[in-house]
């Protein structure tokens, strides 16, 4: 590491120095005109933003307790957080890897070969009942140059079949065991967590030792396991649970592999992890760089030295985060992920493509997924700065806080018996279920927003059509998404679109100028439109009587009153009357009603919509009342 000398050149000098308190200060005249009285330390508390795991962050970090250059070491030595490679990705970047799960092999191989012909670097091939047949593995290779290009298996429970089959295609091909490339996807552990077959880890951990002793044995570029944390990630868990799940999977590994007769170095040479990175930046920053720290910590008590301790990971983008509505969105969030997995310093990475919610992408969308990565690597040249988010108090605080959040977890399930006790027993879904039950409310009161689902929906969208993707075996922890439950009332809107040709109406009685009804207006329009709800507006609407007239017109049989709070106070409830001897079934006013509640009640106010508020619940009486199924 370089140290500049202090030689008194500040670019900053010319101006005066600025401590915490005088931004305080700052910050407490912001809040007061805002209506908040704090101070000192707890204006900083109102910025603050609670997140999983019991972490905060914090609206200003400091070099005041942060943590020492010493903790976080030097790239490519231990512990790992700044990288497991001094050079890190400065020759080539990231490894670009993308998945391929249809099962017809001849599309599959004009897919990968396409891909590699384009900027991918390495094929994840979903083989057996959810992709390609495993005795069809030369089909879909065929023409692939597998010393060059590493091939990652995704087997399932069927992963000795797939093994026996590439090292058949191995042999038949004359590629030298030295040469052989990439990982052979064995994962009983992500296997039981996805299916519930919780009777296939015993034996198929110990396939899987027999398989990672031949690896290390034959092929040195070649390892046999996967820990991977994608299904605690798609259950809702939190980054800590994910975190401490493949700690705890890895750990478990550790112990198989030694007692299957490698040595300990050789053991965590056979493992591969994967991660999902989201569009939470920092947040999958800190927890690749914190995954990094953890595992080295567990490679110092195992007796692993040297480079063997640097944990290899595969980091793919979040199908959490991906919608079905809207698609095109994805492409910006997946670019956020990726950006993020390679600033992260993951070894792989693999783009989903924006599809991906819908079925089997098309070639436009695995062309967008692959050219992600290449942007980011050839003209954003993210590959050339090691660690470049290290020095940040931010990340630095962050990646800390998750470490120690993730090793409480990882102790907790170490302690009811490991990974695969406690997915037996339940501990891992009942904790990953009290997260998502959590995030589910953030995400039904729009605190957590979604980008074309629950805000700045288009009901006018044409739906995005694709061939559906193979169904993967179920039965174990769930998989959810955060756009499911507008999903479900888009749904059903779509439902009542197909038998009657309309979609369900609500009536936006807009009252005033546009001066007084605009915020209001869109803030309702906005709100009905992510239940598959048309708002109808009738900008001529001055008064009680052209509101109910301009309401039977429309077709709606729902209606919510949109304009400022002075006009409510002179016209909401004699509209809100006239409404309802129009017929309206449920009258909803947008806006908090102040003292003046009970009036607007009894003149026919049913409810009152807020920011904050419960939407899907709102919505869904909505789709009830007006008797879509």
């Amino acid at each position: 590491m370089t140290v500049l000398p202090d030689d008194g050149f500040t670019l900053a000098a010319e101006f005066p120095g600025a401590t915490r308190e005088e931004w305080q200060r700052l910050v407490e005249g912001v809040l007061r005109k805002a209506g908040k009285d704090a101070q000192g330390s707890a204006a900083e508390d109102v910025l603050s933003t609670a997140l999983e795991d019991g972490i905060t962050t914090r609206p200003l970090y400091t070099a005041d307790g942060a943590d020492s250059a010493d903790d976080t070491g030097l790239p490519g030595f231990a512990p790992f957080t700044r990288g497991g490679r001094p050079e890190g990705g400065a020759v080539s970047g990231w490894d670009v890897r993308q998945r391929h799960d249809r099962p017809d092999p001849v599309r599959t191989n004009e897919a990968v070969l396409g891909d590699l012909e384009n900027g991918v670097t390495s094929v994840w091939l979903t083989v057996g009942d959810a992709g390609v047949p495993a005795d069809a593995l030369g089909t879909a290779l065929d023409g692939v140059l597998l010393d060059l290009a590493p091939v990652v298996l995704d087997a399932g429970a069927g992963f000795e079949a797939a093994a026996g089959a590439l090292f058949a295609l191995y042999a038949e091909r004359g590629v030298a065991p030295a040469a052989a490339l990439g990982n052979l996807g064995a994962d009983p552990y992500g296997h039981a967590a996805r299916t519930g077959d919780h009777g296939f880890v015993a034996p198929g951990t110990a396939a899987a030792a027999a398989l990672a002793a031949r690896c290390a044995r034959q092929y040195p570029g070649l390892r046999a396991v996967v820990v991977d944390a994608l299904p605690y990630h798609e259950a809702g868990g939190s980054a800590a649970q994910e975190l401490g799940c493949s700690l705890a999977t890895g750990v478990a590994w550790l112990r198989e592999l030694t007692a299957a007769g490698l040595d300990a170095d050789a053991a965590a040479g056979q493992l591969e992890f994967r991660y999902a990175a989201s569009a939470d930046q920092f947040l999958t920053i800190a927890k690749l760089r914190a995954a990094r720290r953890l595992w080295a910590r567990v490679a110092e008590v195992s007796g692993i030295a040297g480079t063997a301790a640097a944990q290899v990971q595969h980091a793919v983008t979040s199908s959490v985060m991906m919608t079905r509505r809207d698609p095109w969105v994805n492409m910006l969030r997946t670019t956020v992920a990726s950006m993020a997995a390679g600033v992260g310093g993951a070894d792989s990475v693999t783009v989903l493509p924006f599809d991906h919610a819908l079925g089997l992408p098309d070639a436009f969308a695995r062309r967008i997924a692959r050219n992600t990565s290449t942007v980011l690597i050839e003209e954003s040249h993210l590959g050339r700065v090691v660690d470049p988010a290290g020095g940040s108090w931010y990340v630095e605080r962050l990646t800390e806080e998750l470490a120690r959040a993730a090793w409480a977890w990882f102790q907790e399930i170490e302690g009811a018996g490991g990974q695969a006790a406690a997915l037996r027993d339940g501990l891992v879904a009942d904790r990953i279920g009290e997260v998502w039950q959590a995030r589910s409310r953030k995400l039904a009161t729009r605190r957590e927003p979604v980008t074309g689902v629950s805000e700045f929906p288009l009901l006018s969208e044409a739906p995005v059509v694709r061939d559906p993707a193979p169904a993967r075996s179920g039965g174990g922890l769930p998989v959810v998404r955060r756009d499911e439950a507008f999903e479900a009332l888009r749904a059903r809107s779509d439902a009542h679109l197909a038998a009657g040709g309309v979609r369900p109406k609500v009536f936006l009685a807009a009252l005033g100028p546009a001066a007084a009804h605009t915020a209001r207006a869109g803030f309702a329009a906005n709100l009905f439109q992510a239940g598959g709800i048309e708002p109808v507006h009738d900008p001529v609407t001055v008064d009680a009587a052209s509101a109910a007239a301009a309401f039977a017109a429309s077709g709606a049989r729902v209606a919510c009153i949109c304009s400022s709070d002075a006009l409510y106070a002179e016209q909401a409830a004699p509209v809100a009357e006239a409404l309802k001897a129009a017929g309206a079934r449920w009258v909803f006013l947008a806006g908090r009603p102040g003292d003046l509640r009970e009036t607007y009640e009894k003149a026919g106010v049913d409810e009152f919509v807020v920011a904050g508020g419960d939407a899907v619940a709102v919505l869904g009486s909505v789709l009830d009342r007006i008797g879509v199924a």
